[in-house]
This record gives C-alpha cells, structure tokens and sequence, in this order.
C-alpha cells in the first residue's frame, strides 16, 4: 500500500522559506536534512501531518498551479485569524480568478509565490 510521504514546494531562498513555513506550520527542520538547496520540515510530534520538504528551484511560479496545498481550519473566525497571521509571516492575498461566488477557500501565496489555500471546513 501507498502512502503520501511528503509534499515538496520548490523556492528560491531557503532560509525564507524555511522559516515562513516553520512558523505558519509549527514545524521544524529535520537534523541532517537542511541544507541551501533541500530542507525537509518535520510536523510536530502530536501531529499527525506530512512532511513538507523545501527544494531549491530556479522555475517560475505557476500563475495557477496544478498542485497546491490547502490549509484547514475550524469555521470563518479560525480562518480569518489564520489569515491575518499568515500574512504577517510573510504571506500575501492572490487576485483569484477561480473564485466560486460562495468560496469556502481563501487563496494565499508562501514568502516564494507559491500558492495555497486556507479551508473553512464548517462552511455552507
């Protein structure tokens, strides 16, 4: 049986990257596995989250990427406290034009222009 062992996001400055998703995520790097060019991000141990690994990459950001990561959190309050705290982590709004006209998603991009997105999983 197959499982999901880690997702990679590509970035062009480690150390940013690093640190904008060890402190949005709560994660830390893994000893032996953070480098310049490759960093895995371990969850914390009363997690039950993937590994999220940093690579070193000189390819432009996808404008709407075929692959992203969702965030979840509780309802609309937890979501919008998460925004606003991510966004001071480095985080910025995308202009979205995918928007359903009730979207339960808010779209954000990483410290590297990747794009994720922020769940209110009580929505609608």
């Amino acid at each position: 049986m197959l499982t999901l062992g880690a997702v990679i996001l590509g970035v062009d400055d480690m150390a940013r990257a690093v640190e904008f998703w060890s402190r949005a995520l709560g994660y830390q790097p893994r000893q032996g596995e953070s480098r310049d060019d490759w960093t895995v991000l371990d969850p914390p141990e009363s997690s039950r989250g993937i590994q999220l690994a940093l690579d070193r990459s000189d390819s432009a950001v996808q404008e709407i990427p075929r692959i992203h990561l969702d965030l979840h959190t509780e309802n609309a309050q937890e979501q919008a406290a998460e925004v606003d705290r991510l966004i001071s982590l480095g985080a910025t709004r995308v202009e979205w034009p995918l928007y359903p006209p009730d979207p339960d998603f808010i779209v954000l991009a990483d410290t590297e222009g990747n794009r994720f997105c922020v769940i209110d999983l009580a929505h609608g």
